[in-house]
């Protein structure tokens, strides 16, 4: 079955990959922003605190467009925002936010402080490693570590909603470091 996963997984990168012209590759060497082994572009957020420049992801949940909201500003949409970033990335077994991080969250409780009408689900996912039990568990602990960040910053729990996939809700589909450092998250969903 992982197999069949993994499969799928590269046919679709590879289609993916095929796509971009050789223009976009160049664009994307030469704007300044770092790769890292797992195809990820942030220079903003620095990674996971072992460069890995994990900070934004290829599958749609790490930028503007992992919100699917038109309602939200521009802010949401200008890299150089942490605005911009809708996904906050953890270490193994851990629900602690790494400094890299907190800057993003940060801007999100401010933003969030400053519209009381709008709210927010944080989506915590975990690596597909452990039992599902465990990994339900760990990632609701990594969805409260960012809703408690946000509470101290002025967000109220009405705006808040924490929401657990554990490892149910892969961005990566691989079994090796680089997928599991992109599963191990909290998404921010604006509703």
């Amino acid at each position: 079955m992982k197999l069949n996963k993994m499969l799928l997984a590269l046919a679709i990168s590879a289609m993916f990959l095929t796509a971009c012209s050789d223009d976009e590759a160049d664009q994307a060497l030469t704007d300044g922003s770092q790769n890292s082994a797992s195809g990820i572009n942030d220079a903003s957020t620095g990674g996971l605190n072992n460069g890995a420049g994990v900070g934004g992801s290829q599958f749609g949940a790490g930028g503007a467009g992992g919100y699917g909201n038109s309602r939200l500003g521009p802010e949401f949409s200008d890299p150089n925002n942490p605005l911009s970033k809708s996904t906050i990335y953890f270490m193994l077994d851990s629900s602690q936010i790494q400094p890299d991080f907190e800057p993003v969250i940060a801007a999100h409780a401010r933003y969030l402080a400053g519209h009381p009408g709008q709210r927010v689900a944080l989506e915590g996912h975990a690596d597909e490693r452990g039992s599902r039990e465990y990994n339900i568990a760990l990632g609701e602990n990594r969805s409260k570590s960012v809703a408690n960040l946000m509470r101290a910053q002025g967000v109220s729990d009405s705006q808040l909603e924490v929401v657990s996939y554990g490892e149910e809700k892969p961005a990566a589909f691989g079994s090796d470091e680089a997928s599991w450092e992109l599963n191990r998250r909290v998404e921010l969903v604006y509703k």
